[in-house]
């Protein structure tokens, strides 16, 4: 009689700074193991070792193997699964993901996705909402958007880049290299820029924060500038595609205050009749997204909602970073 297949699947989310690796079983028990990693100097080869030690680690705690595994990678990856870019971790570009990822957990099916578009699929579930817009605000602006329960674009067709939608005509010049995109007005180190220039000096994220709560008239118009461009690109994105709901997370909105108030003043002078403006909630699951979007990502695999052949995405040349927040495509592997 064959060996039953291993009843845990395995998430993992790969940031700039730290991996957090997630393991659940089918009868509900759970492990979790993180660690750090150090600035980009030993090269994919260390930090691949890192990663094993990591997933060895999480096994011998369940006790058995892993029936899949998801991976929600910051990375951009293009053509025969190569990694095209990745600002954080440059050394990686070139890197062949696919068989770097099934070395890790060899006889597991294996699927990696963007970061921004699993924190998606993880917020839709813990909202119990088919429609969702993810937006992840932090170094950068990560974004993913669910669509009667599965991710759009979709596998196969690249990941979902609100950062680079163009909300600005003539805007701020992005790190793509276009001018007003939603990352290059909306982002932590745009807001903070544009509140050095209205503040005439440098001002900090705690400085912005305080100033924010005492309702000083520089940090209130650096804000409402971002709430602005965030709630402009909610509603294009709802007149297109219709999400029901708008979820705000990310490391640079957790800390400012009423900051979803904020966006929902700004959004609701943009409905017209018949085409409301969506509702704009906090993330449920904060910095965890991604990594619960992880796991749920394995179990697509063993549901067979993940198809075993995807297609590069194209180039995103952002730098969010480990604060963003897949799927660079949706990609799986079969064991």
């Amino acid at each position: 009689m064959a060996a039953a297949p291993p009843s845990w699947h395995l998430g993992i989310d790969i940031g700039g700074t730290k991996v957090a690796l997630r393991a659940e079983s089918a009868d509900g028990r759970t492990e979790e193991h993180t660690f750090l990693w150090p600035n980009d100097q030993g090269g994919p080869d260390r930090d691949l070792a890192l990663l094993s030690d990591g997933v060895a680690a999480l096994a011998a705690r369940t006790g058995d193997g892993f029936q899949a595994v998801g991976v929600a990678v910051p990375a951009t990856v293009g053509p025969g699964e190569r990694v095209t870019s990745w600002p954080s971790r440059p050394s990686w570009t070139g890197l062949a993901l696919g068989p770097a990822l099934r070395a890790l957990v060899p006889g597991a099916a294996i699927a990696w996705a963007d970061d921004g578009d699993v924190a998606a699929l993880a917020e839709a579930a813990a909202a119990d909402c088919a429609n969702l817009l993810y937006i992840g605000v932090g170094t950068g602006i990560g974004g993913g958007l669910v669509l009667g329960g599965r991710l759009c674009p979709g596998p196969g067709r690249g990941s979902f880049e609100l950062g680079h939608l163009v909300v600005a005509l003539g805007g701020p010049v992005c790190v793509c290299g276009r001018q007003g995109c939603l990352q290059a007005i909306a982002s932590g180190p745009a807001t903070l820029a544009r509140a050095r220039e209205l503040h005439g000096e440098p001002v900090t994220y705690e400085e912005l924060r305080e100033a924010l709560r005492t309702a000083r008239p520089w940090a209130t118009a650096a804000i409402d500038g971002t709430c602005q461009a965030l709630a402009t690109a909610i509603m294009g994105v709802t007149e297109l595609l219709h999400p029901g709901l708008a979820v705000i997370g990310g490391g640079f909105t957790a800390g400012i205050d009423n900051l979803v108030d904020r966006i929902a003043t700004h959004l609701t002078p943009m409905s017209r009749p018949g085409r409301p403006a969506p509702t704009v909630a906090p993330a449920r699951l904060g910095g965890l997204s991604s990594l619960r979007g992880a796991v749920l990502l394995a179990r697509a695999v063993t549901d067979g909602a993940v198809p075993s052949v995807a297609a590069a995405a194209p180039v995103r040349g952002d730098t969010r970073g480990a604060a963003s927040t897949t799927p660079p495509a949706l990609h799986q592997e079969e064991a």
